[in-house]
């Protein structure tokens, strides 16, 4: 493993330990995939992953605004991986589709007619892909492993590439970049590695809540005067995590380390999943308020509020009609 700019670099045997291992208190459901486009493969040796990884994280904080790299992994040819912002953080990778991903970019630029993927960074995104949803518990589909060619751009809604997408992954990643595709060519790569791997015992959760604090510290006992954890970040606001027990007013957040947060700094949320083909989001409680975006079938949420046959989705001015979500 190299350390550099505060990013790790590591060889898909590093990743497996690494990912096994880590602490990550947000629930992730969805995986993305992307390709960088540039940097390609031209600008790529086998020492300066680390190097182009600072350059993007630049162009995302300098250029875009942002408050760190966009994306969590990116993979190179060589077949590393780097690390970019926090898993704690959602990514700034698919408009409006952010919250529970984790954001794969794939260095190279994947279109028909420019690079070639080559061998190694081809079994280090199936293998990596594969090792996220065991971790997350993510089933291998094309409702949670998903390509940014399937959103529109300017509202974010997944209209599977019909108009105002870009081409990202490529449309030559792993055969195509569309959901036949994916289903064709991909999938049954990740499914068949994932296979490989041990299937940890399933782990009652209790409930989930949300984050209303701006950051909220994990400590190591169910009190105030307990020490901090060292392992993991400060969860920031909007994180919806698992719980897995309660004790006096705090709740676990682990289900292997004695890992706790204050209830005071959360709300209970509900889980729920999209039966309608498209559903409309609106900026308030009602038919009569404006749309500001649409879900797809199948697309999980986590409800914060119920109120006249409407559901607030997070934390955000966000609502959809009841009888169009089924709670899990």
């Amino acid at each position: 493993m190299k350390t550099k700019y505060g990013f790790k670099l590591f060889t898909i045997q590093e990743f497996e330990n690494y990912i096994k291992n880590i602490k990550v208190g947000r629930t992730v459901l969805y995986i993305q995939q992307h390709h960088t486009y540039s940097p390609n493969y031209d600008l790529c040796n086998d020492i300066n992953q680390l190097e182009l990884q600072k350059g993007m994280k630049n162009h995302h904080v300098n250029t875009n605004g942002w408050s760190d790299i966009g994306q969590h992994f990116s993979t190179f040819p060589d077949g590393s991986i780097a690390t970019g912002r926090s898993i704690e953080n959602s990514p700034a990778c698919i408009y409006a589709n952010n919250s529970n991903a984790l954001c794969i970019e794939n260095v190279g630029n994947f279109d028909a007619g420019n690079d070639v993927m080559t061998r190694l960074q081809k079994e280090t995104i199936v293998k990596m892909t594969a090792l996220l949803c065991a971790k997350f518990n993510i089933p291998v589909s094309s409702d949670r492993i998903v390509y940014h060619h399937w959103f529109n751009l300017a509202s974010g809604e997944r209209n599977n590439g019909a108009g105002g997408n870009k081409s990202c992954p490529g449309t030559a990643f792993f055969g195509g970049n569309k959901v036949a595709d994916c289903e064709s060519n991909f999938l049954p790569l990740v499914q068949n590695a994932k296979n490989q791997i041990p299937t940890p015992t399933p782990i009652s959760i209790l409930e989930y809540r949300i984050i209303t604090a701006n950051k909220l510290n994990v400590r190591l006992l169910p009190s105030y005067t307990s020490e901090k954890a060292l392992d993991r970040d400060a969860i920031p606001l909007g994180s919806v995590l698992r719980i897995f027990e309660e004790k006096n007013g705090w709740y676990k957040i682990s289900s292997s380390s004695s890992h706790w947060i204050a209830g005071r700094h959360t709300e209970k949320v509900t889980r729920a999943t999209v039966i309608a083909d498209t559903l409309n989001i609106r900026n308030g409680s009602g038919s009569n308020f404006s749309i500001v975006g649409s879900l797809a079938k199948g697309t999980e949420i986590f409800i914060t509020e119920e109120k006249n046959g409407w559901c607030k989705i997070g934390l955000q001015t966000k609502w959809v009609k009841d009888t169009f979500v089924t709670k899990t």
